[in-house]
């Protein structure tokens, strides 16, 4: 069955002078929608659900717009749009999906910046732990994201019901990621790297992972690692159909969040050769 596409164009209003601006998700769900996947429209997440991942005086400061944050600005009724983002994580994750909702999550810890970074690197809610803390099953988060996702491991360090995996480009924002710590295993890459050297890396972890002690995989899907983009790791299409391959060959129900991925036609390219190889094995 072919994957279901989450999206509303209530994302596109905001920020259209950001590098993380309207463009790279439009552009990607022209593309798809000409490659025949099925769309469907989120609900924003409730507070109830948000809350699970993120503190009550940080949620009230981005709903007032009390954030100071260069990477990260107070739009206009930004909640507003990050919630829509978070209740599109959830969809995916009831369905199966693949939300390429914006604003992006992994960066997001439960008060905003986690672990040390100065930023929130465009994230505002953690859209993936939301919708995983939402499911409340036993879950292997994968990031491959070109960006360690410290917002993610800060709020499941220690969690024995999640083991969050990220591959990453290092040294790189944020700075967190070069070591692994408990039930959160680091994977740092050299920038431009290649496809081969970053599936040797996803073939390391997904050995230790202890698959069968979990019900769901959730992948934090960042496309900032194609080669020339932002957090580039060099790889081309045919990487992401490898790596789509490898996680389909783990047997278990997944659903897809959107990171990062600036470029928007590569974004939706990307995407969709990913979900092929995924189809490759089932």
């Amino acid at each position: 069955m072919k994957t279901k596409i989450v999206f509303s164009e209530k994302c596109l209003g905001y920020g259209q002078w950001h590098i993380e601006g309207p463009e790279r998700v439009g552009k990607a769900t022209e593309i798809l929608k000409t490659r025949g996947y099925e769309f469907l429209e989120p609900k924003p997440a409730s507070d109830e659900d948000i809350l699970q991942a993120h503190d009550d005086e940080y949620v009230w400061a981005v709903k007032k717009s009390m954030i100071e944050d260069t990477d990260t600005p107070a739009y206009d009724n930004i909640y507003e749009f990050a919630r829509l983002s978070a209740g599109g994580a959830i969809l995916a994750a009831e369905i199966g999906g693949f939300s390429i909702m914006r604003p992006p999550g992994h960066h997001a810890g439960r008060a905003g910046a986690a672990l040390g970074a100065y930023t929130r690197g465009f994230c505002y809610l953690n859209n993936i732990a939301i919708a995983v803390k939402h499911l409340n099953k036993p879950t292997l988060i994968l990031d491959i994201d070109g960006h360690h996702g410290n917002g993610t491991q800060e709020i499941f360090m220690g969690d024995e019901n999640v083991t969050y995996v990220s591959l990453h480009r290092h040294p790189n924002y944020p700075g967190t990621g070069a070591v692994s710590e408990g039930n959160c295993l680091n994977f740092p890459l050299p920038p431009d790297c290649g496809n081969e050297a970053h599936l040797k890396a996803l073939d390391k972890a997904l050995s230790i992972v202890e698959v069968n002690g979990f019900e769901v995989v959730a992948v934090s899907a960042g496309f900032d690692t194609h080669a020339g983009d932002l957090a580039s790791l060099g790889l081309t299409e045919k990487g992401y159909r490898e790596i789509g391959k490898r996680i389909a060959g783990l047997g278990k129900p997944t659903f897809f969040v959107l990171e990062g991925g600036y470029n928007g036609e590569n974004v939706g390219k990307d995407i969709d050769t990913l979900l092929k190889g995924m189809e490759l094995i089932v």
